[in-house]
């Protein structure tokens, strides 16, 4: 069975896998340049029109495999050699144009950017046209249209531009490292830093529970993933990696709930925090809306936190669907409490480098977690959270006005209501993907089903509410 949506999810998995094999077996460093002929074997390039341009573009991946940039602080790049096939975009005349005499395409543009040639059709010179739309929106025959890049298209906060030589550049000053742009690059020519490295090392140096112990801590959404397996299997397959303990998130958001509920019944209004790219758009453009936003760690966060004061030489590595938490995991308030992030693709490419089949395996049942710690990975989960949460604490009194808002538009449009006192609620849900965390732009799979997934894997919890979670 297919594992991915894309085939540039699996050229990146194939590039992950060959480094993680390398590295279990201590060969890195020598083997380090075969892999680009082990991706791209004999002399006939299969993606791009050279062989040494293909090869070098994998090259590029593998140290993006090894942890990337170190003097880039963002998880997301761009492979530059890769990002040469998009064409320049903006604003282009189209062939409805009709050459008709009214010209309004040429009188609503203020920079002389709009010529007529002798058939009276219009042109636009880039080199003077400053993307204003003006003449787009006067034609009449709608003839000029704004191509812009997948990049583009798929960042809701406009942090991609093009540098001089058309190449896409990420303003890190704007990024939320949520990752659409990556998943949505047809060349795969955007794409996040791996950690995977350091969590090979963590598992290997741990010496199976002799030195320290290593916790995997499991996103919820893992259940809407590994489609050709079992949940149970995949938690298995955690163990036959060298992961000393297997630990559910979803405990996590149990721990959450609980205390978002309490902050919001003292506040009277507030905003979630588990979506690390949702906290860092109110951070770069709303901080004004800050003070609204839960003190509360996220559900990673607060789970690391758990795991760390019950062993405190633990190493913690969270598994999930997003790229988000590999800019999280730098925080201050976090750091501490995590100590790598891996998403679900790499996880993919972790069983692989070791020849597990996970269809293979025996079943483990998790059982740290309630059904309504489970639902987070789906949008309105963490509002179904807090409601149950409401009941168990006795505060029914207390009218709960969620705002469910999944993808950063709907998030901006919230929070611009939020600002001027027109929200017709007291509790934002804030999630950066469309559906929540099975959306996660580092997911194997971003299927419609996904949320039904985890819905079944919230309904098998044995432990009925999320009190009896958190005191577990």
């Amino acid at each position: 069975m297919r594992k991915f949506d894309t085939r540039i999810q699996d050229l990146k998995y194939r590039v992950l896998r060959e480094t993680a094999r390398m590295a279990w077996n201590d060969t890195l460093l020598e083997g380090i340049m075969d892999i680009p002929d082990i991706i791209v074997p004999g002399k006939k390039p299969t993606m791009r029109c050279c062989i040494y341009k293909e090869k070098a573009i994998v090259a590029e991946r593998v140290k993006l495999a090894m942890g990337g940039d170190k003097t880039n602080d963002n998880v997301i790049e761009v492979i530059e050699i890769a990002c040469d096939e998009c064409p320049v975009g903006g604003y282009e005349v189209t062939r409805s144009c009709r050459g008709c005499l009214a010209h309004r395409c040429a009188d609503a543009c203020k920079f002389g950017a709009i010529t007529i040639d002798e058939h009276q059709k219009a042109h636009i010179d880039k080199s003077k046209c400053k993307e204003c739309g003006a003449c787009a929106k006067v034609c009449p025959y709608s003839a000029i249209m704004d191509y812009k890049r997948p990049c583009q298209q798929a960042c809701k906060i406009g942090a991609i531009t093009m540098d001089e030589d058309y190449a896409a550049k990420i303003d890190n000053d704007k990024c939320i490292s949520c990752g659409a742009c990556v998943y949505q690059c047809p060349f795969g020519a955007i794409s996040e830093k791996s950690y995977i490295l350091d969590a090979i090392r963590y598992i290997k140096e741990s010496e199976g529970g002799k030195k320290y112990k290593t916790y995997a801590a499991i996103a919820p959404a893992f259940a809407s993933q590994f489609v050709y397996a079992k949940s149970g299997q995949v938690i298995t397959g955690l163990k036959e990696l060298g992961f000393d303990e297997v630990v559910e998130v979803a405990l996590g958001a149990d721990m959450v709930t609980w205390k978002e509920t309490e902050e919001l019944k003292e506040k009277g209004i507030l905003t979630s925090s588990c979506c690390p790219a949702f906290v860092s758009y109110v951070t770069k453009e709303f901080p004004d809306l800050l003070p609204y936003v839960s003190s509360t760690l996220s559900p990673m966060a607060i789970i690391g936190k758990h795991i760390k004061e019950m062993d405190p030489t633990a190493k913690v590595v969270f598994i999930g669907p997003c790229t988000a938490k590999k800019m999280e995991l730098k925080r201050e308030t976090v750091a501490p409490y995590v100590d790598t992030v891996l998403t679900f693709e790499e996880l993919q490419a972790l069983y692989d480098s070791k020849d597990i089949d996970i269809t293979t395996l025996e079943e483990t049942v998790l059982s740290d977690a309630s059904y309504y710690g489970r639902i987070f990975a789906r949008s309105g989960g963490l509002t179904d959270a807090v409601k149950q949460s409401m009941k168990e604490q006795g505060s029914e009194d207390f009218e709960l006005k969620p705002v469910v808002c999944d993808g950063i538009e709907n998030c901006k449009i919230a929070l611009l209501k939020l600002r001027k006192n027109l929200l017709d609620g007291n509790f934002v849900e804030g999630m950066a993907c469309q559906g929540g965390c099975v959306s996660g732009n580092g997911g194997l799979t971003h299927m419609a089903k996904s949320r039904m997934d985890v819905e079944n894997y919230g309904k098998t919890s044995k432990i009925s509410t999320i009190k009896e979670a958190i005191d577990g």
